[in-house]
């Protein structure tokens, strides 16, 4: 058997630079901060590394309104600190993923700068320009945030385009001189030493060239495959087919430069619209970011559909990818509750599926959002609907200020919880809660969610079979649903995983040749290997080769 590619068996911790480790006391992280802790996620375990943004941004949306591809925006550091980042990564044996914003720029971008000077300008077509009905907007096509995705520009008299915010216009891929100019842009990054990209908003890359309207529904907040919403079916503007042809261009791109390189994707759609980003053959992006766990369940059945479903949709030689939250989504404590047995469950299973674990900072000490109001957010997406009273954000589960899913990493118990020095300010405040939550804490105390994680990434490396298995979901081992039992198969090795989601306890007879334990969250490493008595939310790992 052919060993898989490295991508295909890693585990992915996210960086946000910003709120990571400020180096210069500043109170924003920096690329030396994240220098500074390498060896923190090394000894974790994860193997591969994924940054947000860091390029030249005048931070409007906090990196993802790129003004300069090649440039690094000062406060995060210079290109020299990059290639450093680079090289102490690699010396470490990991992998290093840059966030790559293609589908639109900065506002400020010399690119659009020049495109919006004239109608004739040279760069006019490297955007979205349109004329109006009158005073109304080329077409009916919506922001994926809500209001009209067209500005107009009275300097030309013409609309320009942006999918997401009014400073961040859309870059037009039907121009060839764009595609050169990013496909460059990758190259020069790849040649760097960087081991792939993580693709921002690929779905939305290409919009219909007829500017035909999309059609009406009575659909108002938006599905979560963001298929519609705003009362209109999202047809033409998100994941149009040339996307697909996209997918497969810049997989040649990469294949180039570095053939064991990765590129995964943040798309969204039906099953059937994120697989055909990986291509017929294969030949598209390696990876898509998969949803379902966004917005989870606490019951076997979920975690067991989520399996069905992904082992369906997405076979070998597929790699399902799954993450519970980024900078973009409520933290997963402040989804589930403070109960930590619940997570140290969900660590077990996310870490023992056939797949990509992803992992946002601070989810591995149990970190909560922090608790701010839209109308002093500092993200630009919370500004620009602090006009909603935040008891009916609440009520309606809207998550519009993605501050809270993004204040500093709580190091330890000291002022500012050592993201930086106590006498500095940091960009946005630490959690209330770093005293008790916190990474020195969590470290020494064998039984934290932290070092839960730690066990299960270090099991994870050093056995071929959660690597690279095959995986079998067993029958409801209890037959009342609560009990969660998967094998995974590597050639004449086994490993077997039981998962108790109930908070009540259970039995489970163990009828497999998987009778050594090699791993238990919430319940004694003792015991009966052929009959579990498994307490509430408690798990345990099994292997069959002494």
């Amino acid at each position: 058997m052919v060993n898989k590619p490295w991508w295909q068996t890693t585990t992915i911790y996210q960086v946000y630079p910003r709120s990571f480790k400020d180096s210069n006391n500043d109170g924003i992280g920096d690329i030396r901060g994240i220098i500074s802790k390498l060896d923190y996620i090394k000894d974790l375990g994860f193997e591969t590394i994924w940054i947000s943004p860091f390029f030249s941004s005048p931070q409007a949306d906090w990196g993802y309104d790129v003004s300069d591809y090649y440039g690094i925006t000062p406060e995060y550091g210079d290109r020299t600190d990059v290639e450093e980042l680079i090289r102490a990564v690699h010396q470490r044996g990991m992998r290093i993923l840059f966030d790559l914003v293609m589908n639109h720029t900065s506002i400020e971008h010399p690119w659009f700068q020049e495109s919006r000077n004239s109608r004739d300008n040279p760069k006019r077509d490297w955007y979205i320009w349109r004329s109006g009905r009158g005073n109304r907007p080329p077409n009916n096509w919506m922001a994926i945030p809500g209001g009209s995705g067209w500005h107009y520009d009275k300097r030309t008299d013409q609309w320009y385009y942006a999918s997401f915010l009014p400073f961040q216009p859309d870059l037009n891929y039907y121009n060839s001189e764009v595609k050169s100019a990013m496909f460059d842009v990758a190259r020069y990054w790849l040649n760097k030493g960087v081991d792939g990209f993580r693709l921002d908003i690929f779905h939305s890359i290409f919009k219909d060239n007829q500017f035909r309207n999309n059609p009406s529904t009575f659909r108002y907040l938006p599905t979560d495959d963001l298929s519609s919403g705003w009362f209109q079916k999202w047809d033409y503007n998100l994941n149009r087919p040339e996307a697909i042809v996209l997918a497969k261009e810049l997989r040649e791109i990469v294949d180039d430069s570095n053939p064991e390189g990765l590129l995964i994707g943040e798309v969204y759609g039906s099953d059937e619209k994120i697989k055909s980003y990986l291509g017929d053959r294969n030949d598209g992006l390696n990876m898509v970011f998969l949803w379902k766990l966004d917005k989870l369940e606490i019951c076997a059945r979920f975690f067991r559909n989520v399996l069905l479903e992904y082992e369906a949709q997405y076979p070998l030689p597929y790699t399902p990818v799954f993450v519970y939250g980024n900078h973009d989504l409520r933290r997963l404590f402040s989804k589930i509750g403070p109960d930590v047995r619940f997570a140290k469950i969900l660590a077990l299973y996310q870490f023992t599926v056939r797949g990509v674990p992803v992992t946002y900072y601070g989810e591995e000490i149990g970190m909560l959002d922090g608790n701010f109001s839209a109308r002093n957010a500092r993200d630009p997406m919370g500004a620009r609907f602090s006009w909603i009273p935040d008891i009916l954000v609440n009520k309606l589960g809207f998550y519009i200020n993605r501050d809270g899913c993004r204040t500093p990493m709580q190091w330890d118990n000291t002022d500012n919880a050592g993201f930086c020095s106590a006498d500095a300010q940091p960009w946005l405040p630490v959690h209330q809660d770093y005293e008790s939550i916190n990474v020195k804490s969590e470290l020494a105390c064998p039984d934290s969610i932290l070092n839960v994680y730690k066990g299960l990434l270090h099991l994870r490396r050093e056995n071929t079979v959660l690597r690279e298995g095959t995986l079998d979901i067993l029958d409801e081992a209890d037959g009342s649903h609560n009990l969660l039992a998967y094998r995974r198969n590597y050639k004449h090795e086994s490993v077997l995983v039981v998962i108790n989601f109930s908070d009540r306890a259970r039995e489970f007879k163990n009828v497999t040749k998987c009778k050594r334990v090699l791993f238990t969250v919430g319940m004694d490493k003792q015991g009966n290997p052929e009959e579990f008595d498994f307490p509430p939310y408690s798990g345990v790992i099994l292997g069959d080769s002494w």
